[in-house]
């Protein structure tokens, strides 16, 4: 498709996007009316919304629009996964420069579709606006299925923590990216495209998860929020981390501990949550730290690592300097 969005205009472009996009059995009504009807069966709605900026969340020149697709729609996805429900439906408002491609927007969806396929959801409705930066608000759904909602603030003393994912993977891709290389492939298209485990937020919850949280900003980051919430410490083993050798390779390279990935890298979207010990954990979890008490007289909230404070947390605060 030739021109850009300005010549197409709002409602010209709204139909092309939505014409791609199938519905699936959680929708009652689509695209195309003052709103969209989902099913909620559980009587309970997940939701959950975010931001992405062009030049603070994506770039044009590293990613194609339907990377951006994909990777929008997963890192919402995933949220929903982790409060232990299954992804049923996300919504886009986009602004978008009157001078953009018409084909950068029409990929854009096709990224939304395709991700959200894989996590069995679909695109319902949304809106478009002109402004002078591409800019992307996704909201997503999802159902829980008559099961608890699994939240940051139900990790026990005792418990196991367990990760299902990949970890440091678009920390790595995107270092490679940062110095003007596009290989390894493996780690660029990571970071690119996320992969969430959507299964294993759901499958969490079943297997008596009492916390979980999707890996956004790094595991230590992300496993601070869990164990300000349940008011425990939290240790992890480095032991216990896989370090492919691959990206110990790059690690290598440019002079980074790949631990320092795996621990503080975000946005690969894995799935951390905890467990009573012994529950029998699935193969794609791995085991990787426990809950611990905090000792007298201290503050809970702490994650060390080795029984040591990490100090190279990461994370990401949008209006720290």
């Amino acid at each position: 498709m030739q021109g850009t969005v300005g010549e197409l205009g709002e409602f010209g472009l709204i139909r092309e996007l939505t014409a791609r996009v199938p519905l699936t059995d959680a929708v009652d009504l689509g695209p195309g009316d003052d709103a969209a009807v989902v099913k909620a069966p559980d009587g309970r709605v997940v939701a959950t919304t975010d931001v992405l900026i062009e030049n603070r969340h994506f770039r044009r020149d590293w990613s194609t629009a339907y990377d951006v697709g994909r990777k929008a729609a997963a890192q919402n996805l995933a949220d929903v996964a982790a409060m232990g429900a299954v992804p049923t439906a996300i919504l886009l408002g986009l602004v978008a420069p009157a001078d953009l491609p018409t084909t950068w927007a029409t990929e854009l969806m096709d990224g939304l579709r395709d991700e959200c396929q894989v996590a069995g959801a679909t695109v319902v409705g949304g809106d478009v606006v002109r402004g002078d930066t591409v800019t992307l608000a996704i909201t997503a759904l999802g159902d829980l299925q008559g099961r608890a909602a699994v939240t940051r603030s139900g990790a026990q003393v005792g418990d196991v923590v367990a990760v299902s994912g990949w970890l440091g993977w678009s920390a790595a891709g995107l270092t490679v990216l940062q110095r003007g290389f596009r290989s390894p492939r493996a780690f660029v298209e990571a970071h690119r495209r996320p992969e969430p485990p959507y299964h294993a937020g759901p499958a969490a919850a079943e297997l008596g998860a009492t916390s979980m949280i999707d890996v956004s900003d790094g595991l230590v980051a992300d496993l601070g929020h869990v164990a300000r919430a349940s008011e425990v410490d939290i240790d992890l083993k480095a032991a216990d981390f896989d370090v492919p050798a691959q990206m110990a390779d790059i690690g290598q390279a440019v002079g980074v501990d790949p631990l320092v990935w795996v621990l503080s890298g975000g946005e690969d979207h894995a799935i951390v949550a905890t467990f009573p010990r012994g529950v029998q954990l699935p193969s794609r979890w791995r085991v990787v730290g426990e809950v611990t008490g905090r000792p007298r007289g201290s503050r809970s909230g702490r994650v060390t690592v080795d029984g040591a404070p990490w100090d190279r947390v990461g994370g990401w605060d949008h209006f720290a300097e």
